[in-house]
């Protein structure tokens, strides 16, 4: 069995499915851009890297794994002076319940019998909470941060270090999970094992070389664990 005392999950296209919960925020954000501001919207559609018509984001999408303000940083500049996206970004994504990948609460329960569960994300903390609140998940964790949460964003190790910091746990004896380069890369930094899943939109090659596994889902973890 390997060696884990601590595992660190990313929110989106992790503990969530991004494509399924993401397409339709990006859509309400747009939606009420184009009824403030219609000569902004395509540009900001495109900003974004998103498609309103089929409801899908391309692979290389700043909202995949960018905290809001590298979102904002790309789309403010096609916006009327003043426009405060960011609020609106946040205002949207904690109204919005996320869809949950397979076997959330089960792999978390299983997974945290023995171990330190925490959740950074680039996301804002409030709707990283609300998130896993909506899914009566954040009894599971002793950690939630997010870009906004004063250590950084990924792909730093920042929140990581605060998550061992706060909890006791130990960088060498932790697990970041996640579904892009920044959580892996983050893990790297961090000096942690790194796994990454493939419920965001990255494929198994372009997670490979940061990843010391590459799953499906979170619920493939217990069993790799046991098989070390």
């Amino acid at each position: 069995m390997r060696e884990i005392d601590a595992i660190i999950f990313d929110k989106d296209g992790t503990l969530f499915d991004f494509a399924a919960s993401w397409g339709g925020w990006a859509v309400r954000v747009l939606d009420h851009i184009e009824s403030v501001a219609p000569q902004s919207v395509d540009a900001v559609e495109k900003a974004f890297g998103f498609d309103r018509r089929s409801g899908l984001f391309n692979r290389s999408s700043v909202v995949i794994a960018g905290s809001a303000s590298d979102v904002a940083a790309v789309a403010e500049p096609f916006l009327p002076a003043g426009f405060d996206l960011i609020s609106l970004m946040n205002r949207f994504a904690e109204d919005m319940v996320p869809v949950a990948v397979p076997g959330l609460n089960r792999a978390l329960e299983e997974l945290g019998r023995r171990r330190i569960l925490g959740v950074v994300t680039n996301d804002s903390e409030a709707p990283a909470r609300a998130h896993l609140a909506a899914h009566d998940i954040s009894k599971h964790f002793e950690f939630v941060a997010g870009y906004d949460s004063g250590y950084g964003a990924k792909p730093g190790p920042g929140q990581l270090l605060g998550f061992c910091a706060a909890t006791g746990a130990r960088a060498e004896k932790s697990a970041m999970v996640g579904d892009s380069r920044h959580d892996l890369e983050a893990g790297r930094a961090a000096g942690m094992t790194t796994i990454g899943v493939l419920t965001g939109l990255a494929l198994a090659e372009e997670l490979a070389d940061l990843a010391d596994v590459v799953l499906p889902d979170i619920s493939y973890i217990s069993d790799w664990l046991a098989s070390g």
